[in-house]
């Protein structure tokens, strides 16, 4: 069952890089901020995506949150995505947390169901909710 919207963040691709080319795979690496949960964070993270057969996009990725108090959570995670009309990408996946932040130590129980998008120029939109 879905629980609370964990988080929302905004950002920009930075940098893709094509890992190979039969089949497509791309390495993406992306900065963003927002708030998870309820917190101010700067972001970052990396993906690899592999074009399956069929146009989806299966993608695997690691990352880390930053808070202004220096609390850091990192985070790992899978989906499964598919192009969209104007050249971005649209993904639905899960994500793993990590904390040593007493801050923020409930998302080491807190898998979160996210929503990623990017468009053809990098812009990045993500949202996260708990998953109970």
């Amino acid at each position: 069952m879905l629980g609370e919207l964990l988080g929302e963040t905004r950002g920009k691709r930075i940098v893709r890089r094509v890992l190979s080319s039969d089949p497509v795979k791309v390495e993406v690496t992306f900065e963003d901020s927002g708030k998870m949960p309820g917190v101010e964070v700067n972001g970052f993270g990396t993906y690899c995506s592999e074009v399956r057969p069929d146009g989806t996009i299966f993608g695997e990725g690691q990352g880390a949150y930053i808070t202004k108090a220096g609390d850091m959570v990192g985070w790992k995670g899978t989906g499964l995505g598919k192009f969209t009309q104007g050249g971005g990408v649209s993904y639905r996946g899960i994500l793993y947390y990590r904390t040593a932040s007493k801050n923020l130590a409930r998302l080491n129980a807190a898998p979160g169901v996210f929503e990623y998008e990017s468009d053809a120029e990098g812009a990045t939109h993500s949202k996260v909710w708990e998953w109970k």
